[in-house]
């Protein structure tokens, strides 16, 4: 085994962590640079849908990259556990979907993050959903040594860093030594985990889990063509986790990414859960929302309940667009997101199953649409007081006009008329039955008993007020 050169670098980070404070939260963050030399991987044989594949190495090629490391300053707090988060790139630049939607619970138990820049759209520029905002691009004189050879190589250099990780803690974690690694991702990045899981971790053995965030059916290619490419996918249209897969895998689905659009949607690629396999799909949720889109960014844990709640508020203005809906204002994804983080460490460091999830319910044929109740909610999967005791429809379903509205589905809250027919006494009646529904939740195990509180103060701040 041959370490990786690893370079600690001054200076502001070029990383969407959020606007708060990290030394507020007992945190730091550290960059770093990482240079080493990557294999590319081809596959050996069909690659079918069951996701049983066997590759081979092919090309070696050098790669300098970066990775963001949040810790927590005490080195007593750390738990153990390491989150390794494959950064989101569909933007044209880099995104830490996974950081933004559950850091609240990786700084309250005392989690170490680390961001990889494992894909090449990240560092030096290309295809993508938005403008070039590449590293290299907007900073070149910090980022300038960076360099990626292509996503063939983002496997080995996925897997590199894990390595390192372990092999030379001291360079990036310093006094804390991790005793498990679980790798995350959303969207694009977890195309790119599944490819992963079927192809290389059975080589690598470098995590002891992984949590896939929202995919669509399809997964990312072994060589070089970006996903966004009009050259037809080598790969197939839907694929599953392969039926060995060597360690446990958490898959969290919204109602966008079951349904499809502009890919095909997860329900082509559905399977029975298993021993080292659970499938979460949420009811009421988008594959982004406001939550992560405009609170996460200043959602410390410090605020108090009113600024939080004034967050929350839906919006219509998505990237300088105004929209005829609201996006997806219900902050469900979020809380079973947490949920689904202290999951799959428990599930990693103990060997405590997650629990079975109800799927989504789903009409009959080719092109399934969810089975919608007499509010607008979709039916089954994971129930959660926004969706069983709603004041709103909230739905994984946007403004199919426009690639990037699709992804954030809608909101709508009830009139004043259907309000008073749900709950006649008022906002005392909603709350009070907002709560036994929120205690079902967590003794189901899809929230958390630690974010109660918030969760009830919340509901009860934006219950609509109207005349």
């Amino acid at each position: 085994m041959i370490n990786l050169a690893i370079q600690a670098l001054s200076g502001p980070i070029d990383l969407l962590l959020g606007t708060f404070d990290l030394a507020a939260l007992g945190y730091e963050a550290d960059e770093y640079f990482v240079s080493g030399e990557a294999t590319s991987y081809s596959a050996v044989g069909a690659l079918g849908s069951d996701g049983i594949w066997v590759v081979e190495p092919a090309a070696k090629a050098p790669f300098t990259t970066r990775i963001v490391v949040v810790k927590p300053c005490d080195a007593n707090r750390f738990n153990g556990t390491v989150i390794v988060e494959w950064v989101n790139v569909t933007s044209g630049y880099e995104i830490p979907f996974d950081w933004l939607a559950a850091h609240r619970e990786f700084v309250r138990e005392g989690y170490v993050y680390v961001a990889v820049s494992a894909q090449r759209v990240g560092i030096e520029g290309g295809l993508s959903r938005g403008s070039d905002a590449a590293l290299k691009t907007v900073n070149p004189l910090r980022y300038g040594a960076l360099s990626h050879p292509g996503d063939a190589y983002s496997y080995d250099i996925f897997s590199q860093i894990g390595r390192s990780i372990r092999a030379q803690s001291a360079a990036v974690l310093g006094a804390l030594v991790p005793d498990r690694l679980i790798a995350v991702g959303e969207s694009q990045s977890a195309w790119y985990l599944t490819t992963y899981i079927n192809a290389i971790d059975a080589i690598a053995r470098e995590y002891d889990g992984f949590l896939l965030h929202s995919r669509f059916a399809p997964v990312a290619p072994l060589d070089s063509t970006s996903i966004f490419s009009e050259t037809p996918s080598p790969m197939p249209d839907a694929t599953v986790i392969r039926a060995d897969v060597r360690v446990p895998v958490l898959t969290v689905i919204t109602e966008t990414d079951l349904i499809g659009g502009l890919r095909p949607g997860f329900h082509a690629a559905r399977q029975d859960d298993t021993s080292r396999l659970r499938i979460w799909e949420i009811s009421g949720a988008a594959h982004v929302d406001h939550y992560m889109l405009n609170v996460s960014i200043i959602d410390s844990g410090l605020l108090d309940i009113a600024a939080l709640a004034a967050a929350c508020r839906p919006q219509k203005s998505l990237f300088g667009k105004t929209l005829e809906q609201y996006i997806n204002f219900a902050p469900q994804h979020h809380y079973v997101f947490q949920a689904a983080i202290a999951s799959i460490h428990r599930w990693v460091k103990s060997g405590e199953l997650p629990p079975i999830a109800d799927r989504l319910a789903l009409t009959a044929g080719p092109s399934p649409a969810l089975v919608l109740d007499t509010h607008g909610v979709a039916v089954a999967g994971i129930r959660t007081p926004w969706v069983d005791v709603p004041v709103a429809r909230t739905s994984g379903a946007g403004d199919a006009s426009d690639a990037t509205a699709s992804m954030f589905g809608t909101g709508a809250y009830f009139d004043g008329a259907k309000l008073l027919e749900l709950y006649p006494q008022g906002q005392a009646e909603y709350v009070s039955r907002f709560e036994a529904a929120l205690d079902r939740s967590i003794s189901a195990g899809f929230l958390l008993a630690a974010d109660r509180v918030e969760i009830l103060q919340l509901a009860a701040a934006c219950y609509p007020q109207t005349s």
